[in-house]
């Protein structure tokens, strides 16, 4: 989404609904992984005026950065080899010097990044605290199938007091690929490495993590929005030693350590991290143990969402009024489809008095969340509720979609088949069609 092409009404508009995000989000930890790719891609200076968006807004943010490509270009230029083993890059004295003189030009970069103060642009009146240091303490990986991983780490500890007291004096921290250990030695980690352990020990809101792809792509070629933890290992196994497997190696890995959500993220779409974390529906894939989207019963804290899904469709006729008074006593009738807390779907059962039937009512889906089965679930719940209660019929009265109701089984009726009690209320004004389904 570009907002610079939107129209004033739909800016005004998305402005208004990304606010509930923006109290959401204040005062909550961020732990961002920028990858050596990322920071070299011409969206990259978007990124630092979206970074610095999330600081204005009351974000803690927690930059961490990689740098595999600097390094690989600095041993190319001294006619030296990057070796590789299980994807991690083997460290010796050469290397790491390699490693420090990349992690030290990119770092001082990124400050500068994070420094400017141009009139006219986003970064104007800024006036940001980056602070960076030992905060990582390692120790080295080792020996694994044979070979000597030398100065290559992993991450043994996060200094997780020290980095919230400057989060705490709203500083911006950055953490870079590099771990020290308490003899005075020094370990190249994986930057995926640390940003996952840094929000595990954060116990951070969010992991965002920077990719060039939108996000987690399926077999189809699709985006794949968002999946649970116990969703991941077929992805890993599809996507073998691509990188996108590393990136959801380390979200799944987040979701296990207590981190609430893991978005995977593209920098190569302008203002992705934007519309990931102030819209509903986001720009990349989550990866969270939280439900995202769920069908419950509807309770009385739903009153307001329900007002706001089903009044369009009160004024346009296609539902029968109700007042606020008449949904707060009805409320216990209603299923729901709850999106990330907002109501998107609908549907009320009316059992019928002196009878073995009900009423299936109110059945709508919001506008946007369309053709997406959602109207489909709620009438299979209402169903089953139905049955339940040991309802035998469901009717169904309508006046604009009745193809809908017959496609799924509803076969035409009147309203001298419907039961006395709902027979005597019917009004023949709105003239509604009657459809009936056995049970």
């Amino acid at each position: 989404m570009d907002l610079k092409t939107l129209p004033m009404h739909d800016y005004v508009n998305w402005l208004r609904h990304s606010s509930p995000y923006i109290n959401a989000h204040r005062d909550c930890t961020f732990v961002i992984m920028l990858s050596g790719d990322c920071l070299e891609h011409a969206s990259f200076p978007n990124i630092v005026h979206d970074l610095v968006l999330l600081h204005s807004l009351g974000v803690r943010l927690v930059l961490v950065f990689g740098t595999r490509p600097q390094i690989d270009r600095r041993l190319a230029s001294l006619g030296l080899n990057a070796r590789y083993h299980h994807d991690l890059r083997i460290t010796d004295a050469q290397t790491l010097s390699c490693v420090m003189d990349a992690v030290g030009h990119v770092r001082i970069a990124l400050e500068a990044h994070l420094s400017m103060d141009v009139a006219l642009s986003p970064m104007q009146g800024a006036r940001l605290r980056v602070t960076s240091g030992n905060f990582v303490t390692a120790r080295p990986i080792g020996v694994l199938d044979g070979v000597d991983y030398q100065h290559t780490g992993e991450v043994r500890r996060i200094d997780r007091k020290g980095i919230n007291r400057l989060l705490d004096e709203r500083s911006i921290v950055l953490l870079s690929p590099l771990g020290y250990s308490p003899t005075g030695e020094v370990f190249n980690l994986a930057c995926e490495d640390v940003a996952t352990r840094a929000a595990i020990d954060l116990q951070a809101d969010k992991l965002v993590l920077y990719g060039s792809h939108l996000g987690l792509i399926d077999q189809a070629g699709h985006l794949v929005r968002e999946l649970r933890p116990q969703q991941i290992p077929p992805h890993l196994a599809r996507l073998g030693s691509d990188y996108q497997a590393e990136l959801l190696d380390a979200a799944a890995q987040a979701c296990r350590g207590g981190v609430r959500r893991t978005h995977l993220v593209s920098y190569v779409e302008d203002g992705a991290l934007l519309t990931e974390l102030f819209t509903r529906d986001g720009s990349g894939t989550l990866v969270t143990q939280e439900q995202f989207e769920q069908t419950r019963e509807a309770s009385i804290e739903d009153v307001g969402g329900l007002i706001e899904l089903i009044r369009p469709l009160e004024e346009q006729g296609i539902l029968v009024r109700r007042s606020r008074d008449v949904l707060e006593r009805e409320i216990s009738q209603f299923s729901v489809v709850e999106r990330d807390g907002m109501i998107i779907a609908c549907a009320a059962l009316y059992p019928i008095s002196g009878s073995q039937a009900g009423e299936l009512a109110c059945l709508a889906v919001n506008p946007d969340y369309r053709h997406g089965g959602r109207g489909d679930v709620l009438l299979e719940r209402i169903e089953y509720r139905a049955r339940l209660l040991g309802l035998k019929t469901l009717f169904v009265l309508t006046t604009r979609t009745a193809h809908w109701f017959r496609e799924r089984g509803f076969e035409p009726s009147g309203v001298e088949r419907l039961p006395e009690a709902r027979a005597q209320m019917y009004n023949y004004q709105r003239n509604s069609k009657v459809f009936e389904k056995a049970l």
